[in-house]
């Protein structure tokens, strides 16, 4: 089908890269995108650290404050609060003033937050203060991901954005460490996630604003020095330029209106926030929060010593960060889609055998050893599958004048999932018990697989651009994208289907 403007979008498609390529001179990795990619790892290293701290904090600020169990839960899910806030607020946030800008704001807020926290006076003021860190966490989710995505080439896409989910995995280790240790005081530990917020912001200072910002914005010379300092010498510039400027003009052709989150609403957007936020959703629903902060507590709780209990949360952080490496290195060589749905059967199957030793009541001294290896078996599987999607894909899928609104909607859906999960994991397992609960997030798991198999299609090596132009032709579905055509769809059509009088 041919395209109505330009060949630019056609140099664009054939040029995809299947599963595994990345050999175009264009592919290579410049300083400023390593750069790029070590700031996306201390923003995700701040997500993981700062929810993760307090856990451990908790025990000191309980014998100072003494704090009732009530207290405790507004102190430990204020930070969730504040992600949503900052999900919802980073989306108009970076359309206003630009990603670059944005996450400069955020590397502030980050070290604020941090600071206030660490001498906060009272329970109040340190919820409070970890509202401000949330605000800063849930931006940086909304934000970071999708600001290192339209930077990178599309042949390293995955692996730049999945530096986002190795940093998580850092951040959470190293809080479980330190709140293990109980070697710092509270105010120390919170207070140290000041200095990596520092360093985001001085390495931010060197980065260029988002080319396709740029020229959403009028500014296409300026985004032509930008790709000219980010691509390695041979990369196409003009044909990728020409490209993203053909759809910006197709989008402001087609939908005048089409902008921020009511764009959303539009029916040919409809599919992306679905798989987005559907995605987002099942990350927190596949039991990762249940297993890496309620652990210790299950544990302990039945019959494992205080030290047993931490020592597994270790080892369950420790697996987690080694499959983010995992992922790094194979999600744009195997694909998102496939690697996503061969990893959930495990995990499903590793939460079901946890949950038959419970309601068997097989989970005494003797079965210690297997019952670990079993939550070891599931952040291997859901680390390594589902958990690489949830910031992945909503970088990714989304059209560029919805993109700020696409992703923070998905992050905000993330969070919210994650602050109800917070509230009531404890209440249900006091209620079913734990080994019902189990088999409940196993259940939880089939749903993704299925939401995966049907809605999730294939985005390795596709570029920004070519996923836009199957999403306006309607064709967003997995079989869509086995065998794409030599050029794009062309867009103007789905808009006059899609929206009839525009």
């Amino acid at each position: 089908m041919a395209h109505p403007t330009s060949s630019a979008p056609a140099r664009v498609v054939s040029g995809q890269a299947r599963p595994g390529a990345g050999s175009a001179p264009g592919a290579r990795l410049t300083g400023l995108l390593w750069i790029a990619a070590g700031v996306s790892a201390i923003s995700a290293l701040l997500y993981g650290y700062d929810t993760g701290i307090i856990s451990g904090a908790l025990l000191q600020i309980r014998r100072q404050f003494h704090t009732s169990s009530t207290m405790e839960q507004v102190i430990a899910a204020s930070i969730l609060l504040g992600a949503v806030i900052g999900a919802l607020t980073g989306s108009q946030l970076s359309e206003r003033w630009g990603r670059r800008r944005t996450i400069l704001l955020l590397s502030c807020v980050f070290a604020v937050g941090a600071l206030a926290a660490s001498l906060s006076p009272s329970t109040w003021t340190l919820s409070l203060s970890r509202v401000v860190l949330g605000f800063a966490v849930g931006g940086a989710t909304q934000t970071v991901p999708m600001f290192v995505a339209e930077l990178a080439p599309k042949e390293r896409r995955g692996r730049l954005v999945l530096t986002f989910q190795v940093g998580i995995g850092v951040g959470i280790v190293v809080a479980t460490l330190v709140g293990a240790s109980q070697f710092f005081s509270w105010r120390l530990s919170i207070g140290l996630a000041t200095g990596p917020a520092l360093l985001m912001l001085i390495l931010m200072l060197g980065l260029p604003e988002s080319p396709r910002w740029l020229v959403k914005h009028d500014q296409q010379d300026t985004a032509r020095r930008v790709l000219e300092r980010i691509r390695a010498g041979g990369a196409d510039i003009e044909s990728e330029l020409d490209g993203i400027i053909d759809v910006e003009e197709q989008e402001r052709r087609a939908e005048k209106h089409c902008k921020g989150f009511s764009g959303l609403r539009l029916p040919w957007i409809r599919p992306a926030l679905i798989v987005g936020c559907g995605i987002a959703v099942f990350t927190q629903l596949s039991g990762i929060e249940m297993i890496i902060y309620y652990a210790p507590t299950i544990l302990t709780s039945n019959g494992f010593s205080t030290a047993a209990a931490l020592r597994v949360s270790v080892g369950l952080g420790v697996t987690y960060l080694v499959m983010m490496f995992v992922g790094l290195s194979i999600v744009d060589r195997i694909g998102r889609r496939r690697l996503t749905l061969t990893m959930i059967p495990g995990a499903a199957a590793a939460l079901g055998v946890l949950g038959t030793l419970w309601v068997t009541g097989n989970h005494g001294r003797n079965t210690i050893p297997f019952i670990i290896a079993c939550l070891i078996v599931f952040m291997f599987f859901n680390a390594g599958g589902l958990q690489l999607m949830g910031w992945l894909t909503g970088s990714e899928i989304y059209p560029l004048p919805v993109r700020g609104a696409g992703t923070s909607t998905q992050a905000a859906s993330l969070w919210s999932t994650n602050l109800l999960i917070t509230l009531t994991l404890l209440t249900i397992i006091n209620g079913i018990g734990v080994g019902p609960t189990m088999w409940l997030y196993a259940a939880f798991n089939v749903a993704a697989w299925v939401f995966v198999f049907l809605r999730m299609p294939e985005l390795t090596g596709r570029s920004l651009e070519q996923i836009e132009c199957q999403l306006r032709s309607g064709h967003f579905r997995p079989r869509d994208f086995k065998k794409l055509p030599d050029q794009p769809p062309a867009p103007a059509r789905a808009p006059t289907r899609s929206l009839p009088g525009t």
